[in-house]
């Protein structure tokens, strides 16, 4: 996304296994939310395995280039959208490395012309890998909605998806169960084909919310080949119905939470991309930030509970997490503090995601990303509360 551009709401739509129906989820509840009167992106970030632009019948075409060089998005059903699908053939594999994905995964967010949009939703790939890490650790996301179906063995990897946002400090705003029943077309009885009532447990168990129940309908299958949601396609369906609930509450409520807005680069030097603080609460999150500052040696942070805190900057160089400065297996210190100056300050401050923070140092170090919960731990004699 460009700098001129504001930055919308990011919502990650995610699963723990392949197979729950997470990508027919995510484009229902894209559309139901523009039938809402809501502008709606979609980055589809499964780059190897891209259903979305089928999902929604957007057309089989490549995305052209406006003149400042940025992509435009395909758009179907009102629902902007970007997807490798678009950049490549129906039968040609995407076989890329790691670093290509990253870069491509960049690109659709930051390098697509959305223009103005309130929301945009990732599309996740399952599992809890790289493209998962990337999104957490470069873009602000709003929060993350974990699909599952109520198969025990879909809610087991499901848990091990909400526990890997809950790390990299990415709200869960909720747990979907799709394929929650089959409801027959002729007698209306429903049959619970894979159990029921998982979803609610674990959103209960782990304490966010169940947004909702969809069942099986073998409308979903139709509408997903001919390239027309549910939602529009059988619009007074349960399905559709489960559909426009779930996407009433994103909409309503995934707050972003106190705190300072991310992404963020401070450049100390001249100031230039210090972020704008925000009102500290008694009832903020413990490790969120609500400001920071900076005077000769010192970093100064104010906490979004209120709480203040100042750390030396040479202090923070000889902490340093990275692999340079600490042992990766034992977490021994390998940088003697001897080698550190005196007079070392801090040169530039960044986010990494919602959970930590980057820093570079006057003497040319710059490969240390400070998680929120470390820094809080630091020096805690010098904490003082507000």
């Amino acid at each position: 996304m460009s700098d001129t551009q504001t930055t919308p709401r990011m919502i990650a739509i995610s699963s723990g296994k392949g197979g729950v129906g997470k990508s027919t989820v995510t484009a229902n509840i894209a559309v139901a939310m523009v039938q809402a009167g809501l502008r709606v992106g979609i980055v589809d970030a499964d780059i190897y395995g891209p259903s979305i632009p089928g999902i929604l019948g957007a057309p089989a075409r490549k995305p052209a280039m406006t003149p400042d060089g940025r992509i435009e998005p395909a758009e179907a059903h009102g629902v902007k959208l970007i997807s490798m699908a678009l950049l490549s053939d129906d039968d040609t594999p995407a076989i890329l490395r790691g670093p290509m994905v990253t870069k491509y995964l960049q690109s659709f967010v930051r390098q697509v012309d959305w223009g103005p949009i309130d929301l945009l939703l990732l599309d996740l790939p399952p599992g809890t890998g790289d493209i998962q890490l990337t999104l957490a650790q470069a873009f602000p996301l709003t929060g993350a909605v974990v699909v599952s179906t109520p198969q025990d063995v879909s809610l087991k990897i499901a848990r091990r998806g909400l526990r890997m946002m809950e790390q990299v400090k990415v709200p869960i705003l909720g747990v979907v169960e799709n394929m929650s029943g089959f409801t027959c077309p002729s007698c209306g009885t429903v049959t619970h084909i894979f159990h029921q009532g998982g979803g609610a447990a674990i959103a209960q168990d782990i304490g966010v919310r169940f947004l909702g129940q969809v069942p099986l309908d073998p409308g979903i299958v139709d509408s997903g080949d001919e390239g027309v949601p549910l939602v529009i396609s059988t619009p007074d369906s349960p399905a559709a119905s489960a559909y426009h609930q779930i996407a009433a509450a994103l909409s309503g409520d995934a707050a972003t939470g106190h705190g300072i807005a991310t992404p963020f680069t401070w450049s100390l030097h001249d100031g230039s991309g210090k972020p704008a603080p925000t009102t500290a609460t008694p009832d903020g999150a413990a490790e969120r930030l609500a400001a920071l500052d900076h005077a000769p040696g010192q970093l100064h942070l104010t906490w979004a509970d209120g709480t203040r805190q100042t750390l030396g900057t040479r202090d923070l160089r000889i902490a340093c997490p990275c692999a340079k400065c600490r042992d990766e297996m034992t977490g021994a210190r390998l940088l003697d503090p001897a080698s550190v100056g005196l007079d070392t300050d801090i040169t530039r401050v960044w986010s990494v995601g919602n959970y930590a923070l980057g820093m570079a140092f006057s003497d040319g170090h710059d490969t240390g990303i400070y998680t929120l919960k470390a820094l809080r731990a630091m020096a805690s004699a010098e904490v003082e509360d507000v």
